[in-house]
Parts: C-alpha cells; sequence; structure tokens
C-alpha cells in the first residue's frame, strides 16, 4: 500500500512505556486525525515518523519501501516533514530566509540567490494562491512582524519546499489561532490534499477533525483504540474510544448561588485592550468571558491582576480598589492562570512541588525555614486532589502531559486558597479527559468552595456549558454580563464575531 504504514510499534523510556503496539495507515490525498489524551503516545508517534525517535520495535513502510530514519534529517530527505506545535522559526530573519532555511539552494559553497527566490515564491504561492496575505507574507517581511496565523503558514511553507515532500505531519496547528486564521490554514490543508500529500493532523478539537480530516486514528494508553472514517463515527463515539469510557456529562453544573460581589471594573481600560470594560463577579458564580483572539479578553484579566498598566478605570477588589501588583493581588486572594502555560505559568524545568509552593513559602518550615519534607508533603495532597498523574512531587512539571501540567498550575492556586480565580484558556491544549477534570473541579470551585470563578475561552460552547453568566467581549468592549439560560453557543458566537 502507498503511504505510511506503522505496524505494531513500540517505544519505552526506561519503564515507562509510550507506545506498546501502535499501527497507523496514512494514505497520499488523505488528511488522517491522530487522537487521544494528553500522554496516550500520539507526540512519541509523530517523533518516531519524522526521525526524531527511534522505535524499540514494529515496522514502518513509506510508500511500500521499508522506512526507519535515524535522524530528522533523513526523514526529511525521504519527504517527511514535522510542524510542531512549539514554532521553529527564526523571528529575526525574513520569510524567505526561514522557507529556505537548512535547505538554501548552493553550488560550491555559494547561495544561488535566484534559485533561493524562485523556491521561495512557489512555496509561498502554494500556501497562498489567491494572493491574500500577499501584502502579509512577502518574501522580505521580517517574521517577527508577522501574527501566529502567518507564521503557521510560513512552517508549512518551509515544509513544502522541498519537491519530494510526501507526508506532513501537523502537530495541533491551530492551538494559537483566531477564527480567521484557522479558516486560511484550512484552506491550505485542503489544497495539499488535492495534491496527492499525505496528511497526518493531530487536535484535541473535534469540531475541527469533523471538518478537515478524512479518516482517523485514536491511540489509547500506548495503542491503537480505534479507527475509521471522520463521517462515519459520531463525537461521541469517538471520545468514548479516547477516554476508555463514556463521558455522559461534560459539563457537570450543581446549584450554585451567587453572593457577595467580590470583584468588580468599572470602566477599565488597559494600556491598548481593553477598550472598557465593566463587570460584577459574585462568590459562588462562573462568570464567562467570550470573544475573538485579540478582543482583549486576555489583557482584561492581565490588567485585573496587575501584569499590564491600566490606563483608566477602576478595578475593585472586596475593600481594595485601584490598580495593584501581582504580589498584592495573591494577597488580596486573587489568582491568575495564565494562557501561556509554559511560558508564564509553569516553570517547566522545576519539579511539580517548587511549583506548588515558591511562591508561597511560609508555613513549611520552623523559623522562617524551609524543610523540603513539607513541600513534599503540601504538593502530594495536592496531586492527590486534583488527580495528577506523575511519579510524584519531584517531577520536573516539564515531563508531564499538558493536562497533568495545567492541573499542577490551578494546584498551585488551591494551594494559595485563593478567593477568586482568573481563569485564561483553562482547557487550551488540553485532551477530552482532563477537560472533563477540570470542568468538574470549577463547578466545585463556585459550589461546594463557594469560590469566584471567571473564566475566559475561546470555545462559546465551553463558556455555555460552564458559566452561570457570560459576557461577550468584541474589539475591546466587554458588553453586559447574561445568564446562560438567556443564551447558546451560536448567540455567543455571533455576538463575539460582532454579527448581532
Amino acid at each position: 500500500m502507498s503511504g505510511v504504514v506503522a505496524r505494531g510499534v513500540t517505544k519505552a523510556y526506561g519503564a515507562t512505556i509510550a507506545l506498546a503496539g501502535v499501527d497507523l495507515e496514512v494514505r497520499p490525498g488523505e488528511v488522517h486525525a491522530l487522537l487521544g489524551e494528553n500522554g496516550a503516545g500520539k507526540s512519541t508517534l509523530v517523533k518516531i515518523l519524522a526521525g526524531a525517535v527511534r522505535p524499540d520495535g514494529g515496522h514502518l513502510t513509506l510508500d511500500g519501501a521499508p522506512y526507519a530514519p535515524k535522524d530528522p534529517a533523513a526523514a526529511r530527505a525521504a519527504g517527511v516533514r514535522l510542524v510542531s506545535q512549539e514554532r521553529a522559526l527564526c523571528p529575526h530573519l525574513t520569510v524567505e530566509e526561514n522557507v529556505l532555511l537548512g535547505g538554501e539552494p548552493t553550488r560550491f559553497g555559494v547561495l544561488r540567490r535566484e534559485e533561493a527566490r524562485e523556491i521561495a515564491a512557489r512555496a509561498l504561492h502554494a500556501i497562498d494562491p489567491a494572493g491574500a496575505k500577499r501584502d502579509r507574507l512577502r518574501p522580505d517581511a521580517l517574521v517577527a512582524d508577522l501574527g501566529p496565523g502567518e507564521r503557521q503558514l510560513v512552517e508549512i511553507a518551509r515544509a513544502i519546499t522541498e519537491p519530494r515532500c510526501r507526508l506532513l505531519l501537523l502537530d495541533e496547528p491551530t492551538s494559537s489561532l483566531g477564527a480567521d486564521d484557522v479558516e486560511a490554514l484550512f484552506a491550505v490543508v485542503g489544497r495539499l490534499r488535492e495534491a496527492g500529500l499525505a496528511v497526518v493532523y493531530i487536535s484535541h478539537h473535534l469540531d475541527e477533525i469533523r471538518r478537515i480530516a478524512d479518516r482517523f486514528t485514536v491511540i489509547r494508553d500506548g495503542r491503537t483504540a480505534g479507527t475509521g472514517r471522520v463521517d462515519e463515527a459520531t463525537p461521541a463515539e469517538i471520545v468514548t474510544m479516547m477516554a476508555g469510557r463514556s463521558i455522559e456529562d461534560l459539563y457537570p453544573r450543581s446549584p450554585r448561588a451567587a453572593g457577595d460581589v467580590v470583584l468588580s471594573t468599572r470602566d477599565l481600560a488597559g494600556a491598548h485592550l481593553p477598550v472598557r470594560a465593566s463587570f460584577e463577579l459574585r462568590r459562588g458564580e462562573v462568570l464567562g468571558i467570550a470573544g475573538l483572539v485579540g478582543a482583549g479578553r486576555t489583557e482584561l484579566l492581565r490588567a485585573i491582576f496587575g501584569l499590564d498598566r491600566v490606563r483608566r478605570g477602576e478595578v475593585r477588589v472586596g475593600a481594595y480598589v485601584g490598580p495593584a501588583s501581582p504580589a498584592a493581588r495573591l494577597a488580596q486572594g486573587v489568582g491568575l492562570l495564565s494562557e501561556d502555560r509554559g511560558g508564564e505559568g509553569l516553570a517547566l524545568n522545576l519539579t511539580i512541588a517548587d511549583n506548588l509552593t515558591l511562591s508561597r513559602l511560609s508555613g513549611l518550615g520552623p523559623l522562617g525555614l524551609v524543610a523540603p519534607s513539607r513541600i513534599r508533603a503540601a504538593a502530594r495532597r495536592f496531586i492527590e486532589k486534583l488527580g495528577v498523574v506523575c511519579a510524584g512531587p519531584d517531577q520536573p512539571v516539564g515531563a508531564l502531559s499538558g493536562g497533568n501540567q495545567q492541573k499542577v498550575a490551578l494546584a498551585r492556586l488551591l494551594y494559595h486558597d485563593v478567593d477568586v480565580l482568573l481563569l485564561d484558556e483553562p482547557t487550551r491544549g488540553v485532551d477530552v479527559g482532563s477537560r472533563a477534570a477540570i470542568y468538574a473541579l470549577v463547578d466545585r470551585l463556585a459550589c461546594e468552595a463557594n469560590k469566584a470563578v471567571l473564566v475566559v475561552s475561546s470555545s462559546a460552547e465551553e463558556l455555555v456549558g460552564v458559566a452561570d453568566r457570560i459576557a461577550v467581549m468584541h474589539k475591546g468592549e466587554l458588553g453586559p454580563a447574561r445568564p446562560v439560560s438567556e443564551l447558546d453557543v451560536r448567540a455567543v458566537m455571533l455576538e463575539q464575531a460582532g454579527a448581532t
């Protein structure tokens, strides 16, 4: 069979079994979705296909011939290219230089400039044949000046500069893109499929999979849990394959009673965004903030927490009025979960215990000292409370799956015992099972712990599922918060797009 075929692929890291016999078939001219919870083995399989990891066992073929790349260079030479979730561009170089990076045409060590321009032009034309982004994706434009979606397209252009490219691996390609950029990406992927390229598409978003993919394979616990055509499987069936259980109620909602106002803003404006935001958040409720990427939702949370400057307006936390530093906000009982988990939310090279406790070491030892045993004991309590899957409190956070990293970031807020939780995209890059656990935690915090929870999310469905009230931000302006009983997913999406 042509395309890529994997049979019985295995891989272990010491005592940890990452893959225990995975099968995968990807045909030319199809988009094949690779699905599974965080830690299921998707990334390991993709790294094996890309030549970054050598399998322990199993068999790979590419277009009918044995395929065993010894490194990424060998994989690229065979026509397999990876566009990873972490951007691999040089922002100080131009679009053309990034597209050609590592594959510049030379003769006797001298760059053949005309040929280089032709190769880059062909690649850019392939991803933007109508020229819709011609003004932004100029060959001489600096990558540093491009938006996330445009950078993603540059990565794909670099991947397809190799004329023998046969298999393109896309790892969470829409994780940081807005709606318009997602549409542009889908159009590019569709054209590559029509050109006969085989595409492996990794995503946690089933709505994306149903739009872009032809077939799917689900990996669970290092094994193939199921495969089939996307149009012949319901979302519920795919979720059951991924989680190993039926998730009947993804959005638990216990009876909640809103109490006193604990956080409010009035005509709040940041340095650039938001333009104007007024709302009240009460104990025992979940308030959702909807809006498109770039509308000012994240900037609103950063201004409240003291990370960004407040240009105008008022922030009130309990009896405290006015702007404050992040340390002061924590002391006032306000905690922020950043949307940038790896860059701001966690110190990935430190342990779980350190990430949980470093910002509050008081009470972890006698006479102002810190006892490592008490740090570990405190971490164990929250590891158990939130169901963090790990080797123990001394495991580096960077070694955890995305879902478990997010649980550690949430655990730190609970360790601080904050009363107000500002959650910015709390389920971004998180698998279905971990999302269900986070939704259940948010419900318990509002209902049982009487906390006030503010959730920013790009998913209208998520906000309708977890929130009591929803306010929509459009171009920096925050609209009034309305009870979720008066809204549905379509209404929220129309409002955030400015169509109402």
